[in-house]
């Protein structure tokens, strides 16, 4: 008998071993959770990235129309492509379909739409007549907004929200495409027809060098911001309406060449006020950061 309960507790012994060092398995729901996570991150969403292929679309209507003449209407198409392109990011959020594919795909939208359509656009209606300075400058346009948007995708999460490092691109299309829609409707003052090819030039040139400077551009997607907007704000937005909308592109080129002089003039205020430039301030901590995780690691 003794010898019996000795192999009865040694057998159940064994069996608690072994059930204790088998490996759990996973549950179905999970293994199927965890799988739908992986193919939703890689996956293709219709309709955030139908507002892409739309600002896309606006931009390749521009081009051509500038190809033929239509330089209202390719301005115009510019402004529509920023009107889709800011509208794709929104509704991937609302909808919670963001992926991989769609930012790499804005990316490249955004290339055509306030890189290579801008210039082109500007080159025909004006910088032709400059010969080949003029293409030179609407190639340094084309270049500086890749530039731009290819320092922002390494910088994601280094540069805070609040700003932008550089004029935007979709700004930057405005301020160019904004001058090409003024000259086009005769807005332009008598005494700079003569020098509208110049001053295409100058704003071109302008537009491209800003996108890759370190000029702070307010962003507004700080939700803190927007949550405390005094009144006042809503009464300056409704006679900015009526005005836009009275002279409509003379309001909104005005509008962009402001914002397009803002970070300078922000710049300038923070050098004055002794206080740090936000975008450098940034980039310093993300590399210190950087240097003393290396550290840490030797």
């Amino acid at each position: 008998m003794p010898a019996e309960r000795s192999g009865e507790h040694f057998a159940n012994d064994y069996k608690k071993m072994s059930t204790n060092n088998a490996p759990r398995r996973e549950s179905l729901a999970s293994i199927g959770q965890r799988r739908f996570n992986t193919v939703k991150s890689k996956s293709i969403y219709v309709l955030p990235n139908a507002f892409t292929a739309a600002a896309l679309f606006a931009a390749f209507y521009g081009i051509i129309a500038a190809m033929n003449g239509d330089f209202l209407s390719a301005a115009i198409a510019v402004f529509f492509s920023m009107l889709f392109d800011g509208m794709d990011g929104r509704v991937a959020r609302l909808t919670h379909t963001q992926s991989e594919f769609g930012v790499q795909m804005d990316s490249l939208a955004d290339a055509v739409s306030f890189g290579v359509a801008p210039a082109l656009i500007v080159y025909e209606y004006t910088l032709n007549s400059l010969g080949k300075l003029g293409w030179a400058i609407a190639f340094v346009y084309c270049l500086c907004a890749l530039l731009r948007l290819a320092r922002f995708n390494c910088n994601v999460g280094v540069v805070s929200k609040n700003y932008f490092q550089g004029l935007p691109s979709p700004a930057a299309a405005a301020l160019v495409c904004g001058f090409v829609w003024l000259g086009v409707e005769g807005r332009l003052p008598e005494w700079l027809v003569p020098c509208t090819s110049e001053i295409a030039a100058v704003v071109t040139l302008y537009a491209g060098l800003t996108m890759v400077s370190n000029a702070p551009f307010f962003s507004g997607k700080s939700y803190a911001v927007v949550r405390t907007v005094p009144f006042w704000v809503i009464v300056v937005g409704a006679l900015l309406f009526i005005v836009i909308s009275s002279n409509t592109s003379l309001s909104i080129f005005v509008l962009f060449c402001l914002y397009a002089l803002s970070g300078f003039a922000y710049g300038f205020y923070c050098w004055w006020s002794g206080r740090p430039n936000p975008i450098q301030a940034d980039i310093a901590a993300a590399l210190a950061a950087e240097k003393a995780a290396a550290e840490k690691s030797e």
